[in-house]
């Protein structure tokens, strides 16, 4: 069960932050989520793609340990 909620966070920052990132490349002005964090657009440009990374990451590793746990039983 464990796995499954890693696999729905990662798979939920994934759809946040590459969703964060296309609008912020599209309308520089529109910050989304990350308006409150200083530095401008590189920054939040940054912050967006990293949490992408790690979506993917989770997304990877919760399928990963999941499908493991499946073939065991």
């Amino acid at each position: 069960m464990r796995n499954v909620i890693v696999l729905v966070v990662g798979v939920a920052l994934l759809a946040l932050g590459a969703q964060g990132g296309i609008r912020l490349v599209i309308d520089h002005s529109n910050a989304g989520m990350l308006g409150w964090l200083p530095g401008g657009f590189g920054v939040r440009l940054v912050c967006y793609v990293i949490m992408a990374a790690v979506g993917i990451y989770l997304a990877n590793w919760g399928t990963q340990r999941s499908d493991r746990t499946r073939s065991d039983e």
